[in-house]
């Protein structure tokens, strides 16, 4: 196949380049670098089946020749990005979303949104399962990436049920693993950088939220097997093993050895209070998917990524 990927240079679009280059495939990687980065695809310079363009998806798409499938994954992810952001945020899942299915839609090839969790919003739903209809704040600060998303879903179902063009929908739940941006302002890479350098780490709230958290590569699979499967509504994609965030920074502070214990303070407005994914429907639908990294394996694999790009001991 020949594929398109947007945000390609970002943490979770490098990765799905690697694995689709690696399952034989040719690649396209397109990002505007806002918070992507060529660092992350650097090593695939020179491939002979993999191209990068530097482009904004929310102004018009030109790709020269034919493609088999696109990928929508280009979007600020985290609290820090949306906020620093957020019209940018609202716009690559409006415009950018239109602009990616009109391109699937004039090559005939099949498109896959990335959605996230955060349809759920703080979620009167646990687990939450994908026929849940969330409960989102319209005009917090989180809202422009919440509602990115959720406009993102209904446009991608329009294309569907309009021009029959062949659809898939991820809902994306906590995802780390190496080259998560070590300024990503999310749990995982703020905790390793804080545990790296011996401070205290930074816990919001008393802990007491709970969050799943899904190793890279468990992810991608399951990106791999929806994007052949034939289901066109959406599948939630998530580590099912709920957590607080207490014990995480605890984890953390384990693994890396650090001695700076854990300092409080208060929650962020909208913050979900639970988040924990229902993946009954990608057990039945994706083949058996589910996530097999333990949560040690992947953080330490996660760690010693951060040791190497931060050049601590």
């Amino acid at each position: 196949m020949r594929i398109l990927i947007t945000g390609g240079a970002g943490f979770i679009g490098s990765h799905l380049c690697d694995r689709l280059l690696a399952d034989g495939h040719t690649v396209i990687a397109m990002d505007n670098l806002i918070t992507g980065s060529t660092d992350n695809i650097a090593h695939l310079a020179g491939h002979p089946r993999f191209t990068f363009i530097h482009h904004d998806v929310t102004n018009y798409i030109y790709v020269a020749g034919p493609l088999d499938a696109v990928l929508h994954f280009a979007s600020p992810a985290s609290p820090v990005d949306y906020l620093n952001f957020p019209i940018q945020t609202l716009k690559v899942g409006a415009l950018g979303t239109h602009k990616a299915l009109g391109l699937a839609r004039a090559k005939a090839a099949r498109f896959l949104l990335a959605s996230t969790s955060e349809v759920y919003g703080d979620p009167l739903v646990h687990p939450q399962s994908e026929d849940y209809w969330g409960n989102v704040n319209p005009i917090g600060p989180r809202g422009v990436y919440d509602e990115a998303k959720r406009f993102a879903e209904a446009m991608t179902m329009a294309y569907h049920r309009t021009h029959g063009l062949q659809t898939r929908i991820v809902r994306i739940f906590n995802t780390y693993g190496p080259r998560m941006r070590i300024n990503d302002g999310r749990v995982v890479p703020n905790f390793i950088y804080q545990a790296l350098h011996g401070q205290p780490l930074t816990v919001y709230g008393d802990g007491s939220q709970t969050r799943s958290f899904c190793y890279i590569s468990d992810l991608v699979e399951g990106v791999v097997r929806l994007l052949h499967s034939d289901e066109v509504e959406p599948v939630n994609i998530g580590n099912p093993t709920e957590m607080t965030i207490l014990q995480f920074a605890e984890a953390i502070n384990r693994l890396t050895g650090n001695q700076g214990g854990i300092v409080f303070k208060p929650l962020p407005v909208d913050d979900p209070r639970q988040r924990q994914p229902d993946i009954r429907k990608a057990r039945r639908v994706l083949g058996g998917w589910e996530p097999v990294v333990s949560l040690e394996e992947g953080l330490r694999a996660t760690i010693e990524d951060f040791r190497r790009r931060l050049g601590v001991p």
